[in-house]
């Protein structure tokens, strides 16, 4: 028996695209065995595997192939699939581990319908995840964008999926850093959900891609919203959660990135914000606690190389005092003046040390002297 050429081995793919839904580990493994073109014929000859069959029963009789193909042609997209050089397979290298663990709802995509012009495996190898509520607070868009603004400044791959809210400023944040962001929908993408947002996933695709695993007209069905998170939390080295209520779907995303390997990252909010509920769980239950790309990047970076570094204080003017004049400036009363005898007992040392300290703490405006001791300024009480 020849092998089946590249074209019929693509068009068997976008037969089974539209007859099994995605994700699907007994599809997975039909194809392990036989193939694509093989698949097909027995699925429509109804002598596929019991499990295969059921999920392709409704669907076997219709062939959408050309139509799918001319569809995507008539909207600028064009197919990948892992007889492509650019497939992605590194960063779903976990879902194929998964598979042979028996995962039933990570199994790999069959194919990619894409939107854009960059290279899918080019995109695809440095990148994050963020995700979070399309009921976005402010403080939550605006965290999502600075975050995309950055981790893009920096090189690296924002994925998220073109919903309003977090995702949303997320992508943002990184067109205007001029970097590449890459969303991935429910659905088709002759329509991508949500229209709103139709202008962001022009914009995306300018620099970046639009990515789905459904032909261009299936419509966004509430199932397959889930299914998609899969493919968003594979695709990125690690997921960062900005904001999530008690059910959101955002934490789906993160449950697939820990079951898939993943560095799993949450951004805290106030604890009296609804939509901050499920990041602090994700936090209690072992999830990175991040403030911003410099966090995100020493969890998923190169180890040694992409530290964040350590928070702190501008030095203040105290801060530059020797250790001695520090000492006698805090041994004097803070609402009346004293004398050097005085501050010299407060503080602990001994009366020549105060004597040597003060003049200098008066130039810098700590003290002053009156006629009855010394005081401090109002600058030296903060």
């Amino acid at each position: 028996m020849s092998r089946p050429g590249s074209e019929e081995v693509r068009r068997a793919r976008v037969w089974l695209s539209r007859a099994v839904e995605p994700g699907s580990l007994a599809l997975h493994r039909l194809l392990a065995t036989c193939g694509p073109v093989e698949a097909v014929r027995l699925i429509r000859a109804g002598e596929a595997p019991g499990p295969v069959a059921r999920m392709a029963e409704a669907r076997r009789t219709a062939d959408r192939v050309d139509a799918d193909l001319a569809d995507a042609e008539r909207l600028g997209l064009r197919l990948v699939t892992p007889e492509d050089d650019e497939w992605p397979d590194a960063a779903l290298h976990p879902m194929e581990v998964a598979c042979a663990l028996d995962r039933d709802d990570l199994a790999a995509p069959l194919l990619l319908w894409v939107r854009g012009a960059a290279r899918l495996d080019d995109v695809l190898a440095g990148a994050v995840a963020v995700v979070g509520s399309r009921d976005a607070t402010p403080y939550g868009r605006h965290v999502a964008a600075d975050l995309g603004h950055e981790l893009a400044r920096r090189g690296w791959t924002v994925v998220s999926g073109g919903a309003y809210g977090i995702d949303a400023a997320a992508h943002r944040g990184a067109l205007v850093a001029g970097g590449t962001t890459v969303a991935v929908v429910a659905g088709g993408l002759r329509s991508p959900y949500p229209a709103g947002n139709a202008t962001l996933f022009d914009n995306v695709a300018g620099s970046g891609l639009v990515l789905s695993e459904w032909p261009p007209d299936c419509p966004p069905h509430r199932h397959r919203f889930l299914v998609r998170n899969r493919l968003i939390a594979a695709f990125g080295a690690g997921t960062v959660v900005v904001e999530a209520g008690a059910r959101s779907g955002a934490e789906s995303t993160a449950r697939r990135a820990r079951e898939l390997g993943r560095v799993v990252m949450a951004l805290p909010g106030p604890v009296t914000s609804a939509m901050s509920v499920g990041t602090h769980h994700l936090i209690r239950e072992g999830a990175l606690l991040v403030t911003g790309a410099a966090h995100v990047l020493e969890a998923v970076g190169t180890l040694g190389v992409d530290l964040a570094p350590p928070p702190r204080a501008e030095p203040t003017a105290r801060d530059r005092l020797d250790p001695l004049a520090r000492r006698v400036l805090d041994g004097m009363p803070a609402r009346e003046p004293a004398s050097p005898d005085r501050i010299a007992v407060d503080a602990g040392v001994p009366v020549v040390d105060v004597l040597r300290c003060l003049p200098a703490l008066e130039i810098q405006g700590f003290v002053h002297p009156t006629t009855t001791g010394w005081r401090l300024t109002p600058a030296a009480r903060h």
